[in-house]
């Protein structure tokens, strides 16, 4: 394919790509841009492999055949509630492809240098590109070099942490080593150092230590976050990945791959920023990780928690004129969104006011709970931003709480010593009564106590979120 082809296919694929991206924003476009993704990645690869001076066919067709069907047997068997550590271990993918590709060219780089002119000038492909470049190119290109692994690095490990705490296999707790701010930033320091050594001829052990060092801030960054934030860690390890994927697209002199990462780094960091926004954290301070911990002693909580049974819920539903339900990532686990719309159909039959309140940062992934909503059927003009219904808690009959905590904790308000002090929340406990479905007594996944669950006017109706919200679809009437 000749290389203006290869151009005008790689135009077409960040276009592809951008509408995609665009599209994603609606819920009415979003299986559409889903589409334009799809297309656009597929003419990316063809276009890729078809390029001047590719060779070893039977490399690639193996593992784009591998890759495909292990990403097809994954789609097939990962649940919606598994979703955000998937996306985190794609991360680590992105970010562990950086650093292979980094250290290759630096293979291909020393291997070129060593030839003679006459060799240079058999050469096509990348090593083709190495041959003609100046002095002054080839110091730039170990920059993007040392940039693509660093920042590959950090996203390899810090998703791979991220993977053991949304999938329960690590805590969800606030870790750091003492003086854990100081030995990130001893490393990056380190790793500049570095930077300015292999840029002046340091061989492959800079590059090598560097990773190293790379390795750990990733882990001791994404540790050293609580579980009431990973949402943005998740956005936060993308937007890594994207700008891992624009280092490496400038040392292979992709301009598909430069495109390609620069949206999904800019959106990663901008979804990343207004999510902060929407809990009220400091952007650079989650980027260099340290929240999720508490400053001081958390305030005490008096009286008890008072269960109630599926009658006295179905009885309170009947009696009221308006109704909220908030979802968590309880009702995915019990994948209870189907009962959860036949519970809204049937209120709504009912006549009775019917709405949903989403958390920016409900669910362990950005808009979890709209595409759960979403799958179930859920009219979405009934489904509302945070921003949008909180000022309606206090004329509201009853709120349904299935399976959340943080969200509607108001220790955020209360108790300036909690985690999650300062973060906006959903004011639940300020309408009349609050009915709150969770399988036990459990803190969740944070590990943080919520007051709500103690008061007056909450009742805790303890089960399966999908067996209980079934019970109540039968009762109301």
């Amino acid at each position: 394919m000749a290389i203006g082809i290869v151009s005008a296919a790689y135009i077409s694929a960040a276009i592809l790509f951008i509408l995609s991206l665009g599209g994603l924003s609606g819920q009415e476009s979003a299986k559409r841009a889903v589409w334009y993704g799809i297309f656009g990645m597929a003419l990316a690869i063809v276009a890729t492999v078809a390029a001047p001076g590719v060779g070893n066919w039977t490399i690639i067709a193996a593992t784009i055949v591998v890759g495909s069907f292990l990403g097809t047997v994954l789609a097939r068997r990962v649940q919606m509630t598994e979703m955000p550590q998937l996306v985190a271990a794609l991360h680590s993918f992105v970010g562990l492809a950086a650093v292979f590709i980094g250290y290759n060219a630096h293979i291909e780089a020393a291997r070129v240098a060593a030839m003679d002119e006459t060799a240079r000038s058999l050469l096509n492909g990348f090593a083709g590109l190495l041959a003609h470049k100046e002095p002054l190119e080839l110091k730039i290109m170990k920059v993007e070099v040392f940039l693509g692994i660093f920042i590959g690095a950090v996203t390899f490990t810090g998703s791979v942490i991220a993977f053991g705490k949304l999938a329960g296999k690590l805590s969800g707790k606030a870790k750091k080593l003492p003086g854990g701010h100081f030995l990130n930033a001893s490393a990056a320091l380190l790793s500049l150092l570095l930077l300015f050594l292999y840029v002046h001829g340091a061989d492959v052990w800079s590059l090598a230590l560097m990773t190293c060092l790379a390795f750990f801030i990733g882990c001791h960054l994404i540790m050293g976050i609580g579980g009431a934030d990973m949402p943005v860690v998740v956005s936060m390890l993308n937007s890594y990945s994207g700008w891992a994927a624009a280092a490496i697209g400038f040392t292979l002199g992709n301009d598909l791959l430069i495109v390609t990462g620069a949206l999904v780094g800019s959106s990663g960091a901008i979804l990343s920023y207004i999510m902060c926004k929407a809990m009220n954290r400091s952007f650079v301070s989650v980027i260099l990780g340290g929240f999720g911990g508490a400053t001081g002693p958390v305030m005490e909580i008096h009286g008890e928690q008072i269960a109630i049974d599926a009658d006295g819920v179905a009885s309170a539903l009947n009696d009221a004129d308006s109704v909220v339900i908030v979802p968590g990532y309880g009702m995915a686990v019990a994948q209870a969104q189907q009962a959860v719309s036949e519970l809204t159909r049937k209120l709504r039959a009912a006549g009775k006011v019917v709405r949903f309140a989403i958390h920016p940062v409900a669910g362990r992934l950005p808009g979890h709970m709209n595409v759960l909503l979403a799958e179930a059927k859920v009219p979405y003009d009934i489904v509302l931003e945070m921003d949008e219904i909180n000022d309606d808690f206090a004329t509201t009959d009853v709120v349904i709480v299935i399976g959340s905590n943080d969200i509607v904790n108001p220790a955020a308000q209360e108790d300036p010593n909690s985690p999650i002090a300062g973060m906006p929340v959903l004011e639940v406990w300020k309408a009349k009564q609050v009915f709150v479905s969770k399988r036990g007594q459990g803190t969740g996944y944070s590990g943080i106590e919520n007051p709500l669950f103690f008061k007056d006017n909450t009742r805790m109706f303890y089960g399966d979120a999908k067996t209980s919200v079934g019970q109540l679809v039968h009762l109301v009437s």
